[in-house]
């Protein structure tokens, strides 16, 4: 079951979902501080390479199953089209209206 996007709790992680799956990038960029850093499964990422790779290029979307720590972390089935669809896991750090930083990885069953 997922949780719809408009119903997700935090609105800094709402706007980022709605922009990654709208595809809008000028959206995207304009929630992240200008420091903004992200890891994927543990490992640290040039955070405009990867997005370029795994969501704007590649038509990246996540659906959300599940929310916890006051919707700043998301489990959430993640598909693009070089990957296919995986369970991944979501985590946020919101520093007043931006995201500062996200780690994204393979979700554990």
């Amino acid at each position: 079951m997922t949780i719809p996007v408009e119903q997700l709790a935090d609105p800094v992680v709402r706007a980022f979902v709605t922009a990654l799956n709208a595809n809008d990038k000028d959206a995207f960029f304009g929630l992240l501080t200008p420091d903004a850093t992200m890891s994927d499964d543990g490992t640290e990422r040039n955070l405009r390479v990867w997005t370029e790779r795994e969501v704007f290029s590649s038509n990246g979307r996540m659906e959300v199953e599940d929310e916890t720590d006051g919707g700043r972390t998301l489990v959430a089935t993640y598909t693009n089209d070089t990957w296919g669809s995986m369970r991944t896991a979501w985590r946020f750090t919101v520093e007043g209206d931006k995201v500062a930083r996200f780690e994204t990885g393979q979700a554990t069953p």
